[in-house]
C-alpha cells in the first residue's frame, strides 16, 4: 500500500480560507475512513506568543511536524454543526498549561475511529500518526479554530457496514501549539530521528496486528529516508577523501547512517510495507514494495519470500518460482521455499491438465 495520506480536495475554490469542505481518506485500525471536514470557527487574525506557545494567529501560522498541539475532540449528538460546542474560555487550558503540556501517551485501540480520549483536553505531537484524522485536520487549523468532520467507513460494494461504522459527526477544537518544522526546514539528523521513530513505531503497531497503524508509520518514515538520500551520498563521498578516524567522527557528528545502513533501512522499510500489504490481502502493492526490497538488498531473504507470496497471490506463476528460486540460494534448506516451489509445479501441472481438457473438446 502506497503512503496513505489526505485526497484533497473534492469541492473549493483552492484558497485555504474559502475551501467549504475538504475531503480525503483516512487510515485507523479498523480500516479507511471516509472523512469530510467542514470549517466551522475562524480565530482572529493576529499572532500571540507566549512561551513559544501559540495561541492565535494568521493564515499563514499552522501546526507542523512535531508541534505539540492542544486538542479537543467531541462526538455530536446529530450530524448538525451546533454553535452550543463553542468552549467557554474557563474549560480551555491556559497558556502556561500548554507551555508546560507534555505528549499525552495513549495506545492506539482496534476499536477506535478518532483514538484520542473524547471530550477531554489532549496534547498530540503533529507528526507520530497517533490519530489519523486529527492530524489531518490540524494541519490545516490555526490557533483557537474549530472544525466539524463526517466520517464513514470505506466499505466493498458487498460489505455492508456494521451498526457502530454509520456516519459519525466530531468537532475536533485546536487551542493552542508549540511550534514545529516542516520536512524541508528540518536538519538531515532531526529527519534521520523522525525516521528511526517512525520505524519502530511501526513494529510495535505489527505486533499489536494493527496493520493500518504499521502501514501508515513505516510510509512516515520512507516519505523523510528519501530526501535524505543525496546527504548520505555526500557523507560517503567525504568517506573516500578523509581516513578512517575522521570518518567516524563525520558520521558521529552527522548522527546519519552510512550509505549501506541507508540502503538497508530503506530496504527493511519497503519489505515491512509488502508483508502488510500482504496480510490485507493487497498483493499488487505487497510485490511492488517486495521488488524494491530485493532490488535494495539483494541478500535480503524476507524480501524474496514475500515478493514470491504476492506473485503467487497474483497468479504470476513463473515470476514466483524466480522469486523463491533465488530464496533457495541463499537459504539452500529452506523449507518454506521448497514448499512453495512444490505447490507451484503442482499448481501449474493442474492448470495445463485443465488447459488440454478444454482445448480436446473444441476440437474433439
Amino acid at each position: 500500500m502506497d503512503p496513505v495520506h489526505p485526497l484533497e480536495t473534492l469541492r473549493g475554490t483552492g484558497d485555504h480560507d474559502s475551501i467549504d469542505v475538504i475531503s480525503w481518506v483516512s487510515v485507523c485500525p479498523r480500516g479507511l475512513y471516509s472523512v469530510q471536514q467542514k470549517k466551522t470557527y475562524s480565530a482572529s487574525q493576529h499572532t500571540v506568543r507566549n512561551s513559544g506557545v501559540v495561541t492565535s494567529c494568521s493564515s499563514g501560522c499552522r501546526p507542523k511536524l512535531g508541534s505539540l498541539c492542544q486538542v479537543r475532540v467531541q462526538i455530536n449528538s446529530n450530524m448538525d454543526e451546533t454553535e452550543s460546542l463553542v468552549s467557554s474560555e474557563n474549560e480551555k487550558p491556559s497558556v502556561t498549561e500548554v507551555a508546560e503540556a507534555v505528549e499525552t501517551a495513549f495506545p492506539r485501540c482496534q476499536h477506535s475511529v478518532l483514538q484520542v480520549p473524547l471530550g477531554d483536553w489532549t496534547t498530540l505531537r503533529l507528526g507520530v500518526g497517533q490519530c489519523d484524522i486529527t492530524e489531518a485536520c490540524l494541519e490545516r487549523m490555526r490557533a483557537g479554530e474549530k472544525c466539524v468532520v463526517f466520517l464513514s467507513p470505506v466499505v466493498d460494494e458487498t460489505d455492508q457496514p456494521a451498526e457502530e461504522d454509520l456516519p459519525l459527526c466530531a468537532t475536533v477544537e485546536l487551542q493552542a501549539f508549540t511550534p514545529g518544522k516542516d520536512s524541508w526546514e528540518m536538519s538531515p539528523d532531526e529527519k534521520w530521528e523522525w525516521v528511526r521513530s517512525h520505524k519502530q513505531r511501526g513494529g510495535e503497531r505489527f505486533r499489536n496486528m494493527d496493520l493500518f497503524g504499521a502501514l501508515d508509520s513505516y510510509s512516515r518514515a520512507l516519505k523523510l529516508l528519501i530526501p535524505l538520500h543525496c546527504h548520505v551520498r555526500e557523507l560517503e563521498k567525504k568517506e573516500q577523501e578523509v581516513d578512517e578516524e575522521q570518518r567516524d567522527d563525520c558520521y558521529k557528528t552527522q548522527h546519519l547512517p552510512t550509505a549501506n545502513e541507508f540502503r538497508t533501512i530503506k530496504a527493511e522499510l519497503h519489505s515491512n510495507l509488502s508483508l502488510c500489504q500482504l496480510k490485507l490481502n493487497q498483493p499488487e502493492r505487497a510485490k511492488a514494495n517486495a521488488a524494491k526490497a530485493a532490488e535494495l538488498e539483494p541478500g535480503g531473504t524476507k524480501a524474496w519470500y514475500r515478493l514470491g507470496q504476492a506473485c503467487q497471490m497474483v497468479n504470476e506463476l513463473e515470476e514466483a518460482k524466480q522469486a523463491f528460486r533465488k530464496l533457495l540460494e541463499l537459504q539452500p534448506d529452506s523449507p518454506v521455499a521448497i514448499k512453495a516451489l512444490r505447490d507451484i509445479t503442482s499448481r501449474q501441472k493442474a492448470s495445463n491438465a485443465q488447459l488440454g481438457l478444454r482445448l480436446s473438446k473444441m476440437f474433439s
